[in-house]
């Protein structure tokens, strides 16, 4: 978990950037802003209304605060007060909602780069990647995040004084598109330097460990600290999308059934987790046995729900926020 933590939202949040691009290709302003409110803000309220809840459910029950069936707790006290006095919530959704957020607040940025495909920060940047690091410029401000805005606003993921965490994810967002931008030189170079970016990784994990558990006090160890997550949160980053690049780039049933598979996934997922983890909590069987439950239980509700209960059925479909059936490709 220490491991995917460190870049896995990152992750996405370049991935949602790059999907944007392609989405801004197909469609004005207007129709990008009227899709990403079809494609989040549904999918944000229906999970708040149905997915999220049993979260709370369990929580309550576990601590004691709550005792009944889970239809005497939804609806009844399923949306009285914000969470976590009351029970309303977005939980893990809250990836949707800053989606929504970043992807109006940078419209405009990524509307004046389609009109200008040849602005100088797109040919300085085709430069500076040309060369074997010359990616990791990027880290700067990532740095610069991790320095002067994560001691001060730890991450909460409630909007309302999270400035580290807009702050940080809007910039992979931002880079996301960014890169995509760059066209032919992003692929090039981050294919070409996919084994450099890797070696970098394993290099850089190690290391923050060793920061974080290890190695005691020293003069600008903050500081220190601080780079090194971000370089290496960036190199597996790059790393995945240099050999996704190579070895993924190809017609394929299943990434195409796992492209349209993920939104759903990711809404489903964590109430099943807490589910589980609801009922195996004082089961005494050892860590093994409940942790192959909890992966292989997890992914096998969340699937059977999705394939049977969402994929099938056009009503349903864009709660999750999918695509009409005839249309597969995903691109938030």
């Amino acid at each position: 978990m220490l491991f995917l933590n460190q870049w896995r939202l990152a992750l996405l949040f370049v991935i949602s950037g790059m999907g944007t691009y392609y989405a801004l290709t197909k469609r004005s302003a207007i129709q990008f802003a009227i899709e990403r409110h079809k494609r989040l803000l549904i999918p944000l309220i229906v999970g708040m209304i149905f997915v999220v809840p049993p979260q709370v459910y369990f929580e309550r029950l576990d601590k004691g605060q709550f005792s009944g069936s889970y239809f005497d707790f939804w609806p009844k006290e399923a949306f009285i007060g914000s969470y976590p006095e009351g029970n309303i919530s977005w939980h893990h959704l809250w990836f949707i909602l800053y989606l929504l957020i970043f992807s109006m607040v940078m419209l405009p940025a990524f509307l004046y780069l389609r009109k200008h495909p040849e602005a100088w920060l797109i040919r300085k940047l085709k430069a500076i990647v040309s060369k074997a690091f010359g990616f990791y410029i990027f880290i700067i401000p990532l740095f610069l995040w991790q320095l002067f805005l994560a001691p001060y606003f730890p991450q909460t993921n409630g909007l309302i004084n999270d400035w580290y965490n807009l702050v940080n994810y809007c910039t992979f967002f931002f880079f996301g598109y960014l890169l995509i931008s760059l066209k032919d030189s992003f692929w090039d170079a981050v294919t070409k330097n996919r084994l450099k970016f890797l070696i970098s990784g394993i290099i850089g994990f190690p290391l923050l460990m060793c920061l974080w558990y290890v190695i005691g006090d020293f003069p600008f160890k903050g500081e220190v600290q601080a780079l090194v997550k971000v370089f290496n949160a960036w190199s597996w980053i790059l790393t995945l999308i240099g050999y996704a690049a190579i070895y993924l780039n190809k017609p394929s049933k299943i990434v195409a059934y796992g492209n349209e598979a993920v939104y759903p996934f990711y809404i489903l997922h964590q109430t099943i987790i807490i589910a589980l983890g609801y009922y195996l909590k004082y089961v005494d069987i050892g860590f093994f046995p409940k942790f192959s439950i909890m992966v292989i239980g997890t992914f096998t509700i969340t699937w059977v729900i999705y394939e049977f209960g969402i994929r099938r059925y056009s009503i349903i479909r864009p709660l999750f926020g999918m695509k009409p059936k005839n249309k597969n490709k995903a691109d938030i």
